[in-house]
């Protein structure tokens, strides 16, 4: 379905598709992020990948009580976006044989998502106030602020060490 197709002809229409394509990104993420823990050398990414899975777990479920709350039920659509993200991290990572390096394009990656995400729940947001769902606003803005925490952690990790370290080790080869 095109983000404009006849199935979206009212807001509450695109509040739901809304939330069908978050969801569909937050499974998606869902099944990336043991790939990427796995990927991480650094113990504060890889553990911070580990805490984050768990929170897209409660993402996930949260999403679930706001489609049960709007009378929707809980389903995907498919998202180009996030698809495109994720292949494009998986084709960085494939690429990189040094852990440091893959450690800050690990960080780049989760960072892209992050940022799709906070688009996405910011506007949910904004649409369920405007449809006068101040209980589905007040659970996205859980998950936003979560992933807003996410991104500023991971900003201070990649600042604080992880860039570093790939900057050196590119620098010693």
């Amino acid at each position: 379905m095109g983000l404009f197709s006849s199935e979206i002809q009212t807001m509450d229409d695109l509040f739901v598709h809304g939330l069908q394509d978050i969801y569909y990104a937050e499974k998606q993420i869902l099944q990336a992020l043991p790939e990427m823990i796995e990927k991480a050398s650094d113990p504060q990414l890889k553990q911070g990948f580990e805490t984050h899975l768990r929170e897209t777990q409660g993402q996930v479920r949260r999403l679930e009580q706001v489609f049960e709350m709007h009378g929707a039920q809980p389903k995907g659509v498919d998202c180009p976006a996030i698809d495109g993200i994720i292949e494009e991290a998986e084709e960085i990572a494939s690429d990189v044989e040094d852990k440091d390096v893959l450690d800050a394009a690990l960080v780049a990656a989760a960072q892209a998502v992050e940022h799709y995400e906070i688009t996405r729940y910011g506007t949910l947001i904004a649409w369920a106030k405007e449809l006068g769902r101040d209980d589905c606003a007040s659970l996205l803005q859980q998950t936003l602020d979560e992933e807003k925490a996410t991104d500023k952690k991971l900003t201070a990790m990649a600042e604080a060490r992880v860039n570093e370290k790939a900057a050196s080790s590119t620098a010693a080869q």
